[in-house]
This record gives structure tokens, sequence and C-alpha cells, in this order.
């Protein structure tokens, strides 16, 4: 995977004129490689690095993401994403929470970036991530809400909701899942709520999480 914006792509991004496409002959695919040094990575579940001043993802090979768990490595450009993924239960986050995100849709994450210097929400679309307005007053009150909001590494994990059957789901997750699921979405979405095949992948997504997440007082660090 080439290192992708952690945003939309901008309108007048290159592309490939769909006429020659049905020309080409089938390619096998390229082995990914690390983004730094170039060595090939054996296997799809590989790290990730956020370029924090591109706001990008790039694949890293493990010492590649090993050398950039150091703080202040690489004078803060790039930050190694960590595999911890945290669950809150006893959160009160609820609708009335919710409704003060203006969140159109059921899953919203929300991360720390330090580029920008302020709070982003984004949520997942037909365009990809698309960012909401947060409102400082309306972000205070999901800090107040769950203990994961102070555990927060910035640029490189997010707090993930989702509202779902009357309940708020509440992670603490590698931003490099967020795109996960924001790349699926894009890929499935169809009509104006997403679509059977859609709903179907966000509630295994979030079956997979659950299984991965832990409490925080079993957790020793990012």
């Amino acid at each position: 995977m080439s290192a992708r914006p952690l945003a939309p792509p901008h309108p007048g991004a290159p592309t490939t004129h769909r006429g020659l496409r049905r020309f080409r002959a089938p390619q096998p695919p390229t082995p990914e490689s690390c983004e730094l040094c170039g060595a090939l990575l054996a296997d799809h579940d590989h790290r990730h690095l956020v370029d924090t001043g591109r706001r990008a993802l790039a694949c890293a090979c493990t010492p590649c993401a090993l050398l950039f768990e150091r703080p202040g490595a690489g004078a803060g450009q790039f930050r190694s994403v960590p595999n911890r993924c945290l669950c809150d239960p006893g959160h009160t986050l609820d609708d009335t929470t919710w409704d003060l995100l203006r969140i159109p849709v059921g899953v919203a994450f929300f991360l720390k970036n330090t580029d920008l210097d302020r709070l982003v929400a984004l949520y997942p679309s037909p365009a990809g991530a698309t960012e909401s307005e947060l409102d400082p007053a309306a972000w205070e009150s999901v800090l107040g809400a769950t203990t994961l909001a102070r555990l927060l590494e910035p640029d490189v994990e997010a707090l993930l909701l989702r509202r779902h059957e009357g309940r708020i789901e509440c992670y603490l997750v590698p931003v490099d899942l967020c795109y996960e699921l924001v790349g699926r979405m894009r890929l499935l979405w169809q009509g104006f709520d997403g679509g059977a095949e859609a709903r179907a992948a966000v509630a295994d997504f979030f079956t997979r999480v659950a299984s991965r997440a832990r409490a925080p007082k079993e957790d020793h660090g990012p």
C-alpha cells in the first residue's frame, strides 16, 4: 500500500482513462514494500506510520516501525501506529451527546491532529473520510464521558464511536483501523444509507474490534 492521505483525494488527482482499461492485460499484484527503506513486506498485516505533515499513512516494515516508536525520532515527521485496542464499558455517552456532535451517520472517529493543532472528527461516506466541524463544547462532552479520551495518543490513535440499537459503543483504536473501515465503506456504499452489504461490513468490523479490545486497566501502554 502506498502512502495515502487521511482525507478525501483532491478533485484534480490523476485517474486512469476508463476507455483504456479494457485493453490492459491483467497484472499480477505488486508486492508491497516499506515506504522508508524499501524492504518487501511479507504479509498484508504489516505496520503503518503516520506522516504528520502530509496527514498520510505509509506502510512500514517492523524495524522502521520500531524506530519511529521512539519520541522525537525523525524530527517527529513520522509516528508509528500502535496496536492497542481499548474499550470503555462504563462510558456515559448517550443519544444526547451524539446529537451534539452533529454526525449524520452512525459511525464516527475522533483524533488529535498535532499539525493542525486541533481535534478532528471524521466519518465514513461514499467520498471517503469526511470531516465534520466539531464544536469545542461537543468535544468536551465526549472527553468527560469516557476514560479513553485522556489515553488517546495524538495522530496515531482515534476514539471510535458507533450508535447502534439504542446504545453507543466506544473504543480507542489504531488510526489505520479507522481508515480500513473508511476504505471498505467507500467500496461497498450504495444508495442513501449505504445498503445491506455496507451495513453487514460495519457489523463484522465492530465484531472484530470488540473481540480484540480490552479494558484500560488491562493495558500497559501503546
